[in-house]
Formats: structure tokens, C-alpha cells, sequence
């Protein structure tokens, strides 16, 4: 059985600049599921299901505002918010899935997508370690081409990065790669740079334990490399904004 939706796999750059230099970068993947093919997932895929444990898993609860609403109908809600109507265009989650039970996405991205399949917008949603998350919802510029967009910072996500500042993104539709990258800069010039690449591979069961074995447990070594470059950057004496 074959699905729109996709695996994506690659790697994920950070790039600080002030008040200190610092960077790394680690191998992650990611799945980009087609919101209306979620249960057609969980019964054409022995290693994926959907709001139940497997060895993968994409429960609705990790995304949106956690609730029993489903996930199409509370992105088509956001999207009303900012008077876009996709008139039953598909909309794909770009998240990595939770795996033995657990996931952590500092972020997820919907593609949204008009009936003609135009972009029409993306979701934002952040999450931060406080078990918080917030979305952010832009509209997208008609034409080919990637997308650019911009907003000002609202969310709290960093202990090392203040509010007041702006985002700049850079994102490539969805095909054989696939990039988001985020700038991140104020009033006194560029504070970081992320990048998440990807390369398309079809989902299936074979590529699915192909993306465990080489990249094991990959919501623990999300939430191990967050603390883990957060006391680099205390040894590196940047300063810890606090909650």
C-alpha cells in the first residue's frame, strides 16, 4: 500500500551568534502525515498507528491544543482566524512521531493547502520543555517558488534567548527535500539560525525500522540534546534568561 504521506530524513542545525558563538547539529527524521490518511496509517502500517501505542505512533494529543477535537478540523479552525479557507485542500503534519510512547517536537509545521494544492498557509507550532505550545499561523503568498514569511516573537521558548525579537522563515515545499529554516534576530542584530533538511523516503514498514535503528529512540535524544546544549552554553557563559 502506497500513501501520500512520507517519511523525511536528515538533520536538524542550529547556529547561535550573540552573546556567544555556538552550533551543532544531529541527525533526526521526520514524518509528514497526511491529516486525512491517519487511520488509513494505522491500518496499512504494522510499526505506525494513530492514537495508540506501537512501536510508532502519531496520537493527536502530542499536537493542536491537545484536545479530543481532530486535527484537520482544529487547523481549520486556526486558519479561519486569518481568513484562509482551503475548501477541502489537504493539509500534512511535518512532526517526528513518538516512538515507544514518546515524543518531544520543539517543532511542528502544517502545510495547508488550497483545493488546486497551492499553498495557501503554514502552522507553527512551538513547544517548549515547560510543557507548553503555541502556533503560529501565517498566510502564504500566492506563485511557485519557496515560501518566506515573518512574525514577531510571542511565545516563550528559550531560557537563553529573550522576548522582543523576530522570525524570519525560509520553507521549501515538500518534495524529494525538504527545508525549514528559522532566523532569529532584534534590535541589536542576528541572535540564531535553525535549519531542519530532510530527503523524502516512502513510508513504509522497511523504512520506518530503517530510520530506527539509525536513529534510535529519537524523542529521548531530542530532549537529551536540549539539555545537553544548554549546559554547554552555561559553560560557554552565555546567560540564563530564567522563566
Amino acid at each position: 500500500m502506497s500513501f501520500r504521506s512520507a517519511l523525511y530524513v536528515g538533520s536538524v542545525f542550529h547556529r547561535r551568534f550573540a552573546p556567544r558563538a555556538h552550533k551543532f547539529r544531529y541527525r533526526l527524521f521526520w514524518l509528514l502525515a497526511d491529516l486525512d490518511e491517519l487511520d488509513a496509517l494505522g491500518a496499512g502500517l504494522w510499526t505506525l498507528s494513530h492514537n495508540r501505542a506501537n512501536l510508532f505512533s502519531l496520537n493527536d494529543s502530542d499536537h493542536g491544543d491537545g484536545g479530543s477535537t481532530p486535527l484537520r478540523a482544529q487547523a481549520e479552525a486556526k486558519l479561519r482566524e486569518v481568513g484562509v479557507d482551503l475548501a477541502g485542500g489537504r493539509i500534512e503534519l511535518l512532526c517526528t512521531p513518538r516512538t515507544l510512547g514518546y515524543a518531544f517536537n520543539p517543532l511542528s509545521v502544517y502545510f495547508c493547502h488550497r483545493a488546486d494544492g497551492a499553498l495557501a498557509a503554514l502552522i507553527y507550532q512551538v513547544h517548549n520543555t515547560f510543557g507548553e505550545r503555541h502556533s503560529y499561523v501565517l498566510p502564504a503568498a500566492n506563485g511557485p517558488g519557496d515560501t518566506r514569511q515573518s512574525c514577531d516573537k510571542q511565545f516563550f521558548v528559550s531560557p537563553f534567548l529573550p522576548m522582543g525579537l523576530r522570525y524570519e522563515f525560509h520553507v521549501t515545499n515538500p518534495a524529494e527535500a525538504l527545508t525549514v529554516a528559522i532566523k532569529v534576530g532584534g534590535p541589536d542584530g542576528p541572535s540564531l539560525w535553525a535549519a531542519l533538511n530532510g530527503r523524502r523516503r516512502e513510508l513504509t514498514d522497511g523504512a520506518l525500522l530503517r530510520a530506527a535503528l539509525a536513529i534510535p529512540a529519537i524523542g529521548l535524544k531530542t530532549m537529551a540534546a536540549i539539555h545537553w546544549e544548554a549546559m554547554r552554553l552555561l559553560a560557554k557563559g552565555v546567560p540564563y534568561l530564567g522563566r
